[in-house]
């Protein structure tokens, strides 16, 4: 595939803050550590302070990859992270049925390509991308479905808990139903064997996104972490503890967000006075403190202070870290530099910096990831024959179909002369006007706004008489839009991996790896070769 690089700002598709942070505005400073430039990322490795446990680390690891089949690449790798000059690069993402979106795809792909520049710019040190699982998630309606092309493929089930812990025994259908649209072609039955391998012979749901992302990733080296773990759990109990019962992690993000918001900024997520969660089997429910009591939400469990302490030394896997308090965990148990973020993390990991300066935790140089728009053969065709550049795909159907019209018609479709005409004749009417009556320049300014909306309306009327004329290529300028961007949205946040594997196979992947570069700053359009 070839690549081309347009700015983000052109694809009217990114947050303030977004593109603010991208074009390092000087008030953002605070809320991060590092630049997402080489430079700032040699200055994060050479500052990084890790104080957790490498052993328990690569141990743990070790076991979570005891049933999975790795190339030596992940075993290394793995290995790596017990010496002290290893570094991760991570990512972290819910647990999508086969995989979910295609930006899902684009976070791990930026996540390896960035540890692989580290690795070239740092040679003594080793650079290790990291996939963390979401499996503490309990939002199974976020995760159960999968678009290909306009079907949806739906997983039913019924759950309360983790979603990583959620037994796979009810998902045949919908890997039935995913085999179904990937048809008999070699690179569909090569990735319907993958699917079926994790999802039909793995007991949960974690397991299972462990082997299929495995399998399509190991070549690269990628290390998959399940963090729903009592070991690693302990690394972080100190934090759970202190910030359950002093709820400091509240206080702290409630004022960054409002010190952002007074800029403009939307805040991304809200905390609550306790981030974290009870977590046992089929169970995962808020912590809330009432009447001297902590008790979890819609059940008869409660503790008083000191059994709550108990329950997190002896216990600390119960106790899960939500969206405020899970980044803090990653950074205490990972020797990371760099977390990759689609737009939406990128903004609340920014409401977080005092909470990591307040638990004496490096904050990671926060990068966004790679965003792209693979634009098949066809619809480049019909852009360039329509007179686009590709990058105009990013305009709206209305605009672009305005600009069709315009670029196509023989016709006088504007007004502009006529009406500038007829504000000239207005204003001097106003001037007579006001010798005779003073009180009649109002009316002449009446009379001239009516008349210029009058023939406002007529300009759209002309301008909708001429699309009549034009159907075919309006259409065709519809269904390229309808193609690239599913739903009126961008193409990576709706649609699968499906059908890019059943076109292009592994050499989708390999394209990414070869095309995307983490600290280009720009979107990248992709092209059949």
């Amino acid at each position: 595939m070839k690549a081309k690089y347009i700015s983000y700002q052109d694809t009217h598709s990114f947050s303030k803050l977004v593109l603010d942070y991208v074009n390092d505005d000087e008030f953002l400073k605070p809320f991060y550590s590092f630049r997402p430039e080489m430079d700032g990322l040699k200055k994060a490795v050479d500052a990084r302070n890790f104080k957790g446990n490498r052993a328990e680390l690569v141990e743990v690891l070790n076991q979570q990859y005891l049933n999975v089949k790795t190339n030596k690449s992940v075993n290394h790798n793995i290995n790596l992270l017990a010496d002290e000059n290893t570094f991760t690069v991570t990512t972290g993402h819910q647990l999508n049925l086969f995989t979910g979106p295609l930006y899902f795809i684009y976070k791990i792909v930026t996540t390896i390509n960035l540890a692989l520049e580290l690795k070239i710019a740092y040679p003594e040190k080793n650079f290790v991308p990291i996939y963390w699982m979401a499996t503490e998630d309990h939002d199974f309606e976020e995760i159960n479905h999968v678009s290909v092309d306009e079907k949806n493929i739906s997983w039913i089930q019924q759950t309360n808990g983790a979603t990583g812990r959620l037994s796979t025994k009810t998902v045949a259908a919908a890997v039935r139903a995913y085999k179904a649209y990937l048809g008999i072609s070699k690179n569909g039955k090569k990735l319907a064997k993958l699917v079926e391998n994790a999802y039909l012979t793995n007991d949960n749901l974690a397991d299972a996104t462990r082997v299929l992302v495995n399998s399509l990733f190991q070549d690269y080296g990628l290390v998959i972490i399940n963090a729903d773990d009592a070991k690693l759990k302990k690394q972080f109990s100190l934090i759970i503890k202190q910030d359950i019962t002093e709820q400091n992690s509240a206080h702290l993000t409630e004022k960054t967000s409002e010190d952002l918001a007074k800029k403009g900024y939307k805040t991304q997520v809200n905390g609550r006075e306790i981030n974290f969660f009870y977590l046992i089997d089929n169970l995962r429910e808020r912590i809330i403190e009432k009447d001297n009591k902590y008790t979890v939400n819609h059940t008869e469990i409660h503790f008083t202070k000191d059994e709550l302490i108990k329950e997190i030394e002896s216990h600390p896997e119960r106790f899960s870290p939500n969206v405020i308090m899970r980044p803090l965990y990653q950074e205490v148990i990972l020797p990371n530099i760099a977390y990759i973020g689609g737009g939406a993390e990128v903004s609340y990991w920014m409401q977080l910096k005092a909470n990591f300066d307040f638990y004496k935790t490096d904050f990671p140089v926060l990068l966004l990831r790679n965003s792209a728009l693979l634009i098949d053969k066809r619809s480049a065709e019909n852009l360039h024959k329509l007179g686009f550049k590709l990058e105009d795909a990013f305009l709206s159907v209305e605009e672009l179909q305005k600009t069709w019209v315009k670029n196509n018609s023989t016709s006088n479709l504007t007004l502009a002369d006529e009406m500038k005409a007829i504000q000239t004749a207005f204003d001097q009417i106003k001037h007579h006007s006001s010798k005779i009556d003073k009180t009649l320049e109002s009316s002449a300014d009446s009379a001239k706004t009516k008349t210029i909306h009058l023939l406002e309306n007529l300009e759209k009327k002309l301008f909708r008489a001429e699309k009549r004329k034009h159907e075919v290529s309006l259409k065709q300028i519809e269904n390229v839009k309808n193609r690239l961007f599913p739903t009126g949205t961008l193409q990576e946040r709706i649609l699968n991996i499906a059908p890019m594997y059943v076109n292009y196979g592994d050499d989708f992947l390999s394209s990414l790896i070869e095309n995307f570069q983490p600290l280009g700053g720009d979107f990248t359009l992709l092209l059949p070769s």
